[in-house]
């Protein structure tokens, strides 16, 4: 078995130029490919579906940042783009065992079931408002920018009581934060200042609770223990991010996906696939988070014939896993939205950490597409699909704009 710390890494893109490529490139190096990210910090990634379900449930693996040995030598510096998304700060997030129990419990007395499904004629109203916003028969539209990113956001700020005024400053801070191309001096400022916004909004939510998640995370308890103001303040921050990313992506992606397969299209607006369908072969196919960054070993841990070394680190690389032909067979790298194994994917993760907010993204993508091509069943790309561009973001499947062509007529 090899450790990998001689081995040729993989680099990962950090324009994110061919991602389907260094997908197939990091499936191909095996279950476990040695990478690098960009900085030039070495990790391994799990590449594959039955492997990452092992290691995402594995106790060696830790969200511990002190147990990772470049930290630990200090060869990781404060000003790293991606150090917001490796440490940020106390949440359920970056603890495990009984610390991750109690935070997770603690969120999902306010994140209930019941919440989600509250936001449905919240998220109705507000798709109808920004659908009614687009010209009809449009030269060319960018409905990322229209329509996939300001719903997911608005329902987010809705849902965790975060003023609208504040959207803005969010998406700035929101795309420095994500990306591996701001500048190294205005990394720190950022993580800074959205701490303080997301602190601003506890503290406001404290004075004066309401009914909102923020306020519902201050007030719950568990046998007399609540979340501190720091946890709020990082579980705050996290789900505002993971809550409207994941979403923006997911909506844009499908869109994509059905423009550039007809014959997928014309089955679900004819009814005979449902939008569900649309929505887990999107996820498992074009995944809107293509890694996920870190777990740290506590001991050795040995996968195939290599070894994730006591103090390595490991990201889960979904945009691999997803097209992984020992889960969906030979037809992996097809869209094909009548695939029996669709929602045999794992895009919101596997195990402890497994996404709080997976059912809210479905619910959202469920009531906007659905409404989307009904409004415009002719909708189609403005560009040829090789011209859409990703952003420098190697977490997220991020396009730049997804420029349309809106028709109310059918294609």
């Amino acid at each position: 078995m090899t450790s990998g710390t001689e081995e040729l890494r993989i680099p990962l893109d950090p324009f994110v130029t061919d991602l389907d490529g260094e997908s197939a490139e990091l499936r191909a190096a095996g279950p476990l490919a040695p990478v690098e990210l960009p900085g030039g910090v070495p990790v391994w990634a799990v590449t594959r579906h039955a492997e990452a379900k092992a290691l995402l449930t594995d106790p060696r693996l830790v969200k511990d940042i002190n147990v990772w040995g470049a930290w630990q030598r200090g060869e990781i510096p404060p000003d790293w783009p991606l150090i917001g998304l490796v440490n940020p700060g106390r949440s359920m997030l970056t603890v495990d065992g009984a610390d991750h129990r109690r935070m997770r419990g603690l969120v999902a007395q306010a994140l209930t079931p019941r919440r989600v499904e509250a936001m449905r004629e919240r998220i109705t109203e507000l798709t109808a408002r920004l659908l009614d916003r687009l010209p009809a028969d449009a030269d060319v539209v960018d409905l990322k920018a229209e329509f996939a990113y300001p719903l997911p956001m608005y329902v987010v700020a809705d849902l965790m009581g975060i003023e609208e005024s504040r959207l803005p400053r969010l998406k700035v801070l929101f795309e420095k934060f994500f990306s591996t191309q701001t500048p190294p001096a205005e990394v720190v400022a950022t993580l800074v200042e959205l701490a303080g916004i997301m602190a601003e909004t506890v503290a406001a939510k404290r004075a004066e609770p309401g009914d909102d998640l923020t306020s519902a995370l201050v007030l719950a308890s568990e046998d007399g223990d609540r979340l501190t103001d720091e946890e709020i303040v990082s579980t705050l921050q996290l789900m505002v991010a993971a809550g409207h990313e994941t979403t923006i992506s997911l909506i844009v992606n499908a869109v994509v996906n059905l423009s550039t397969h007809p014959d997928q299209r014309a089955l679900v607006l004819s009814g005979a696939v449902d939008w569900s369908a649309v929505i887990e072969e999107t996820l498992r196919w074009s995944t809107p988070t293509s890694h996920v960054l870190i777990r740290f070993a506590t001991e050795d841990v040995p996968v195939g014939d290599r070894v994730i070394s006591a103090g390595d680190a490991l990201i889960v690389s979904y945009g691999a896993i997803g097209r992984d032909e020992e889960a969906h067979g030979p037809s992996a790298g097809d869209f094909d939205i009548t695939r029996e194994t669709r929602t045999r994917h794992i895009s919101f993760g596997h195990g402890p950490h497994v996404c709080p907010g997976a059912a809210l993204s479905r619910l959202e993508a469920g009531v906007a597409l659905p409404a989307l091509y009904a409004r415009f069943p002719g909708l189609d790309l403005a560009v040829e699909p090789s011209a859409l561009r990703n952003k420098p973001v190697v977490t997220q499947n991020d396009l730049f704009e997804l420029p349309v062509r809106l028709t109310s007529t059918t294609a």
